[in-house]
């Protein structure tokens, strides 16, 4: 039997994960676990760090996975939490994959922009 189910839109996943970013704590907690790297945090450590109680954050984080952008994994009681570093390439290369009309070295600078050790 055949799935019917499509795959989703570039432009509608984009959207729905801007409107998840577009939101203070949501931006805030996903940048923590951006830098947090792989192995993420667990809820109760990102509601303390964002000064949110837990059921708000679990709200915030829910509306970030469902966007593509979070990833979850239950142990036991605690749920860690990570960034999905597949959605959000994803998202940064719907944002970028016209850019410069065929130009790419005008993009160039903006690569150079990035310096991971300087985020915070």
């Amino acid at each position: 039997m055949e799935s019917t189910m499509k795959e989703p839109n570039p432009q509608d996943s984009a959207i729905e994960a801007l409107g998840a970013l577009a939101h203070d704590t949501r931006l805030s907690v996903f940048r923590m676990l951006v830098k947090a790297g792989p192995d993420g945090l667990v809820a109760g450590a990102i509601a303390q760090a964002a000064n949110v109680p837990p059921s708000t954050m679990s709200h915030h984080l829910g509306i970030l996975e469902r966007a593509g952008l979070v990833e979850s994994e239950r142990e036991s009681r605690l749920v860690h939490y990570r960034a999905d570093y597949d959605g959000m390439r994803r998202l940064l290369t719907f944002l970028m994959q016209d850019c410069c009309q065929g130009a790419p070295e005008m993009c160039g600078e903006l690569l150079g922009e990035l310096d991971c050790k300087a985020w915070s």
